[in-house]
């Protein structure tokens, strides 16, 4: 029993989970023969996926990628949920990617949630709300400002107080940090007045601009909420315009091991660069299943592997990947060429034509399948 729960133990490590449900089953029945067939199976396809060496995995990733990019659609923007924030599909989110742009055009977190909260709309609901960016604007009905005498006068929107789960106490606790020189907050029933002692036009403007803006509740940089069903799993979860992931993952009703943001580099930043990398090949693969497109996943982790194998994401271009290459004249392929091939002889680099690129410009063997042999013959 001891030698079938080690067994049992490190298949869990290696197996997908409907698989290994099916091993577990037939050693638990004592149907060793169903159970070696089985693992026998899973060894066979992973002895099969192998790549051989010399193959030029790295053509045939990006003619895998490139060719199906080509047909996506070229539209920047699709709307989410019920039309509530725009994010970018297809093509634009796959140069976002490669590119590994510090800000995406649109910041997402996809947030899952722990039971009970994610078993009934209130319940996802009522975290969204806590989750939600407030600013004083969101709970304003009417705002006037008197140039004249330097007062800005909020009414504050009793319904939206209520909506978001706040009292006038909340906001009189915020607004009581946010006081600053010659500046005066009055709060008298659900008005708001701010006064400068000495009348100013161009610093009344300017604490006009800031004053809206000041968070009420929520966490900061969660602009939006969208509450999305998930029909497969049986359960709602949150999508976000705006990212805050670590301040995310520390509330109690979040699932953190399968919460993430679609920015590569805060996920590096929070998570590590293992999660990046994860994180590269699974936007890529969504991006090209959303368009219907089917590509094996083995070359979005190659992609992945690329941008992260150094430790921090870089981008795959002249500033990233192949500006790090050693070899001048690969360098000198991509961009720039004459500018690279200056900079080189200053330097006085030295070419070793180890690599596909610079072999194919000097007219040499390919590194590559059969030319990846060496052969030393005696006479």
């Amino acid at each position: 029993m001891d030698l079938e729960n080690q067994l049992l133990k490190n298949l869990a490590s290696v197996l997908p989970q409907p698989l290994y449900r099916e091993v577990e089953n037939a050693i638990r029945e004592m149907d060793r023969g169903r159970a070696l067939e089985l693992v026998y199976r899973v060894l066979r396809q992973y002895l099969t996926s192998l790549v051989d060496p010399g193959e030029a995995i790295g053509i045939i990733t990006a003619q895998s990628i490139g060719e199906p990019g080509t047909q996506m659609i070229l539209r920047s923007f699709h709307y989410a949920g019920l039309r509530e924030f725009s994010m970018a599909r297809g093509l634009p989110r796959l140069i976002e990617i490669v590119d590994a742009r510090r800000t995406p055009s649109t910041s997402l977190m996809f947030i899952y949630l722990k039971p009970p909260h994610n078993k009934s709309r209130e319940a996802a609901e009522s975290v969204a709300k806590k989750i939600q960016q407030v600013t004083l604007e969101m709970l304003s009905k009417v705002v006037d400002v008197d140039y004249a005498s330097s007062t800005i006068t909020i009414s504050i929107d009793q319904e939206q107080l209520k909506y978001r789960n706040l009292t006038i106490r909340d906001v009189e606790k915020v607004l009581s940090k946010a006081k600053g020189k010659d500046v005066n907050i009055t709060i008298r029933g659900h008005t708001v007045i701010i006064s400068l002692t000495t009348p100013d036009i161009l610093k009344i403007r300017k604490i006009y601009e800031k004053i809206l803006q000041i968070k009420i509740s929520g966490i900061k940089g969660v602009k939006k909420v969208v509450l999305q069903y998930d029909s497969k799993n049986d359960e709602w979860y949150i999508i976000t315009e705006g990212t805050n992931l670590e301040a995310v993952l520390q509330l109690e009703e979040v699932d953190a091991a399968r919460t993430y943001s679609n920015d590569l580099h805060e996920v590096e930043e929070v998570l590590g660069i293992e999660s990046a990398r994860a994180l590269v090949a699974r936007e890529v693969q969504r991006v090209l299943q959303e368009q219907g497109l089917d590509v094996d996943v083995r070359h979005m982790y190659l992609v992945a592997d690329a941008m992260t194998w150094s430790g921090r994401v870089r981008p795959i271009g002249r500033h990233g990947i192949v500006g790090a290459k050693e070899s001048p004249l690969a360098k000198a392929a991509f961009e720039v060429t004459v500018k690279t091939l200056v900079e080189a002889a200053i330097r006085g680099e030295t070419e070793n034509f180890k690599g596909v690129v610079e072999t194919i410009i000097a007219g040499k063997y390919v590194p590559v399948g059969t030319g990846i042999v060496k052969l030393l013959m005696k006479f």
